[in-house]
Formats: structure tokens, C-alpha cells, sequence
């Protein structure tokens, strides 16, 4: 965390080189001393302190400047910084002035020069107003911060990115938040821009794209070389486990996502069947730990960057990406999961994003707050969501079309939803339709043969595994759920043969095309739980 800034403005170099010497010989080990001889400049960088999320405790400006006078500066600084202690430097004849900006702006002290020694006539005073400032100091956090609405799909999209990217922020409701209007107000932005992040160097950008943030967050886009030995598609856990024992063996890897890290996993709020560890862990720390693991032993990632099409040459591969880039390799391994699949109810796609979400529970959860909220789909990953929800929400509601949730879900999990007294699971339940202004408000629910409408602040969804295949066009054979066949799977295949030149057998996990493979959800046959798709 650093430290709280004490700014003086001063346009007499002498009086300005005294200011600061005796400030930093007090105070320099728990604040930050800034000083300049420009009121100008000063309000400058107010401005860029404000935007990086630093925290001013206290003004100390001359009154007579050629600029402007010092209470108006300090007037004007005021509207950035209005908790922070004001103190104005007078001569004798300026008594007046002082006295009366007491009022006007709110003064807090004069300091009459000279102040020598200032242990007696300067420390006292600032010592008093400082520790009254530290008492109700709260540290602002300095990081990266999104200022939005609520409810809005663009917000929602950045938040979920920059989560699923392990980029820690702060949210701003624009409605609510007191920060979000300061901001918007000093920076002279408009509603219709949002949303707006601030990065920590306190530059911003307006209604930004995903590419655009990612680049300016540093993450790659763009592979360092064309040829690579093996390219894994897909960074969920098995294409983690894939680039960790790629990378480990001395491959040359490149690891492939769309989106951000840890697929369907990522976003889970507590993993607690995963070998090795007793109390759980969380999707994002386990992608985190993962990608550590994955770039300490040489694997590239790429992300944000999207595959859209495999090309065959030889005996190699062209990876195709969207920005028009291609890469060679010798193998590739498919790992790109699953998508839930999209919950196809009237007035449902009116509110996705806007109190409708698909999978992503931990990002809006602070917005649930004492409020009900809903919980379609009966998995693992429906049933994290709820224990995590909990915790924020008044209720949560788990709707489910089955009798209970035994066929679909961990014992665990089970135990802990039957045990937690904000969870309801409604047996042989369904949404038919969801409704709302500019974002949802209520739901009409189905259970059995009759329905009513509830409010609900807000909707998950977590249905159905549909496998993120289609832009595969067919290359390797599936079933007929778009699951990749591989290894033995392919012999009950009828058009294997007819694909299949080669006089070995495939390998375990290889599709019907030689030298591509396929690992985790997005194989046929496989189990869906994060432990099964890193072995």
C-alpha cells in the first residue's frame, strides 16, 4: 500500500525548498511528500494522484501566487480530494484573508511565516490535523478500476474478464458507488461512455473492446514464434495439465485461449475433491497456480486469442487464429471444453448480462446482497455456485427438473446444500419466463403443474455441457453430440475407416485426424470433474 501524499504549493523557491525540507524531516516515513511552485501544476496532478487511486491527507499552499491565489487553489482542490486537511501558508497582512477562507472553503489552519522552529509553531498543528485525517482514513485501493452500471452486459463482460484473467479491481457502481461520481466528474465523463476502467498509472479508457484491455494489461495476444512442437487449444484444467507436461518433457508449447484461464473451473468458488488439498480451492487458484506451473517449465500462452480453423499440410498442422494469423506445429491437442448451454425461456436473452448469467456466480455475487437470487441446473458447478451465494444473498433457490440432486452431484456438495439454511432446492422446477425493464426483476416459475411469479435479483444458469466443437467444421469425427471421438471410441464409429489411412490403431486420446488429440469435457466419454481431465 502506498503511502498518503502531504502536498505543498509554494511559488517562492526558498519558501517551498523550507517547506519540504521540514515536512520530510517530520513525516516522510508514513507519508509521501510532494511539493511544487506551480498551483497549476499542483491541480495537474491532483488530478493524475485521483485517477491512480492515491490518497491525499493534506494541503499546505501559500496565499499570495501569481497563478492564483492559495484559497482558491485549495477551493479547487477540495473538489478532488474533500476529506483531505487544508492549511494556508499567510504573511501578517494576509490575516484577513485567512480568517475568512476559514468559511469559505472550509480552512482547516493558518500557518503564519515564518514557522521557525517548526517543532513548535508547525508540527503540533499538522500532527493534530493528521491524526484527526488517519482516523477516518480508509486506504483506497490503487489498483485497476471499473466504474458502470450494474446491470449493464459491457460491465459485466470487463468484470468477468479481468476475474477470469486473475487481474484483482475494484467496481464502481456508477449508481451507487461515491468514488464512481468523483471520478466521472473530475475526468469530465459521460454516462454514455460506460464503462470506463482506470489502470494503475491512472490513464482510462471509455467503453473499452477486450482486445484493447488485454493488450494494455500485457497479456499476449500475439505467439513469438511460427512453428511450435505441440499447440494445446484451450486453457481449462486439462489444457493446463497438457502445457505443464508438453512444457516439462522439453516440447516446444504454445497454450491457445479465447477467454481466460481455467475454463468452466475457473470460475468455481470451491473445489474440494482435488487431490492434495484438504480445505479446497478455488477455480481461479487453481488456473493460477497452474499457469505459474505452465510458464516456469517454457510454455507460451496465448490469450485472448481465438482459434477458427485447423488446416492440414503434410505431416503438419496450421492453427489458424482470427486475427488472420497462422502457426505450424506437429500436434495438437483440443482441449477447449465445454459452454453451458443457453436456457432457452421467453424474455431470457432480453437479460443476459443484465441479472442473467451463465456461470459466472463470483463476479456479481456482492450484488445479490440480502436479496434472492436463482440457481438453475443440478451439477457440481450449480451447486458451488449456491454455497457461495449464500453467503451474500438472503436466499438462493436451486431449481432442478429431477426428484433431487443425488444422480448429479457429490455427496459433499449435497451435505453442504442440506445443511446451509439459505438454500432451498425446488424439485421438479423450471424457469418459463423472465421478466424485467432494463434489467431482470422477476421470474415466472414452473413446479409441477403450477407456476407464479418471484422476484429474483438475479439468475445462473448452469445447464447442460454443450462442447465447444463447431468451428472444428467437421475436421475429426464425433458423436452425436459434438463430443470428439478418440482412441478405442473411433473403432464403433462407421466412417472411421474411411478416414483412417494409417496401420496403426490411434492412440488413446487421438481423434480420427492423426497427430490431433483431444483431452478433458470436450472428449466423448469423459468424466466431467476437474480431477479426472488433468490426468
Amino acid at each position: 500500500m502506498k503511502n498518503p501524499i502531504i502536498l505543498a504549493v509554494d511559488d517562492d523557491p526558498q519558501v517551498i525548498r523550507a517547506v519540504s525540507r521540514d515536512l520530510r524531516k517530520r513525516y516522510r516515513d508514513e507519508y509521501r511528500i510532494v511539493a511544487t511552485d506551480s498551483a497549476r501544476e499542483a491541480l495537474e496532478s491532483l488530478q493524475e494522484m485521483k485517477n491512480q487511486g492515491l490518497e491525499v491527507a493534506l494541503f499546505v499552499s501559500d496565499q499570495r501566487m501569481p497563478e492564483m491565489l492559495g484559497v482558491d487553489f485549495l477551493e479547487k482542490a477540495k473538489k478532488l480530494y474533500p476529506k483531505a486537511k487544508r492549511v494556508l501558508l499567510t504573511a501578517y497582512s494576509d490575516t484577513d484573508a485567512a480568517i475568512q477562507a476559514i468559511n469559505e472553503v472550509q480552512l482547516d489552519y493558518y500557518l503564519m511565516k515564518p514557522w521557525d522552529p517548526p517543532e513548535e509553531k508547525m508540527y503540533p498543528v499538522l500532527d493534530d490535523h493528521l491524526e484527526e485525517w488517519q482516523s477516518q482514513y480508509i486506504p483506497e485501493f490503487s489498483g485497476i478500476r471499473v466504474i458502470g452500471y450494474q446491470f449493464s452486459p459491457k460491465s459485466h463482460r470487463l468484470k468477468d474478464f479481468l476475474a477470469g484473467n486473475l487481474f484483482p479491481y475494484r467496481w464502481y457502481d456508477v449508481e451507487t458507488a461515491e468514488q464512481a461520481r468523483e471520478l466521472m466528474t473530475s475526468n469530465k465523463l459521460e454516462e454514455k461512455n460506460l464503462p470506463v476502467i482506470f489502470f494503475e498509472d491512472g490513464s482510462f479508457i471509455e467503453n473499452p473492446d477486450i482486445p484493447e484491455v488485454a493488450s494494455r494489461l500485457g497479456l499476449n495476444p500475439r505467439a513469438s514464434a511460427d512453428m511450435y512442437d505441440v499447440i494445446i487449444i484451450g486453457a481449462g484444467p486439462a489444457g493446463l495439465a497438457a502445457a505443464v507436461y508438453g512444457a516439462s518433457e522439453g516440447l516446444k508449447t504454445l497454450l491457445v485461449e479465447r477467454r481466460a484461464p481455467g475454463g468452466q473451473a475457473g470460475t468455481s468458488s470451491r473445489i474440494e475433491n482435488y487431490l492434495g488439498f484438504p480445505k479446497g480451492l478455488s477455480g481461479s487458484d487453481l488456473a493460477r497456480r497452474a499457469i505459474t506451473q505452465a510458464t516456469r517449465l517454457g510454455t507460451e500462452v496465448l490469450t485472448p486469442s481465438e482459434v477458427i480453423e485447423i488446416k492440414l499440410k503434410d505431416q503438419y498442422k496450421i492453427v489458424v487464429l482470427k486475427d488472420g494469423s497462422e502457426l505450424t506445429t506437429k500436434s495438437i491437442v483440443i482441449t477447449t471444453g465445454v459452454d453451458y448451454r443457453k436456457l432457452d425461456t421467453a424474455g431470457v436473452d432480453n437479460f443476459t448480462g443484465a441479472g442473467i448469467y451463465y456461470g459466472a456466480a463470483t463476479t456479481e455475487a456482492n450484488a445479490c446482497k440480502d436479496q434472492d437470487v436463482y440457481v438453475v441446473g443440478g451439477g457440481n458447478s450449480a451447486g458451488q455456485a449456491a454455497m457461495y451465494l449464500s453467503q451474500f444473498a438472503r436466499r438462493v433457490f436451486i431449481l432442478i427438473r429431477r426428484e433431487d440432486l443425488t444422480s448429479t452431484m457429490s455427496a459433499y456438495l449435497i451435505d453442504q446444500i442440506n445443511g446451509t439454511e439459505n438454500i432451498e432446492v425446488m424439485p421438479h422446477s423450471e424457469v418459463i419466463e423472465a421478466h424485467g425493464s432494463d434489467r431482470l426483476e422477476c421470474l415466472t416459475i414452473k413446479t409441477g403443474d403450477q407456476s407464479w411469479k418471484v422476484g429474483a435479483a438475479a439468475l445462473f444458469v448452469f445447464i447442460g455441457a454443450r462442447p465447444y466443437t463447431d468451428w472444428m467444421n467437421g475436421l475429426s469425427r464425433q458423436d452425436e453430440k459434438g463430443f470428439l471421438l478418440t482412441g478405442r471410441d473411433l473403432a464403433l464409429d462407421k466412417e472411421f475407416k474411411k478416414n483412417w489411412k494409417l496401420q496403426r490403431e490411434p492412440f488413446l486420446l487421438e481423434t480420427s485426424t492423426p497427430g490431433i488429440f483431444a483431452a478433458g469435457d470436450v472428449r466423448s466419454g469423459a468424466m466431467n470433474r476437474v480431477a479426472s481431465t488433468v490426468g
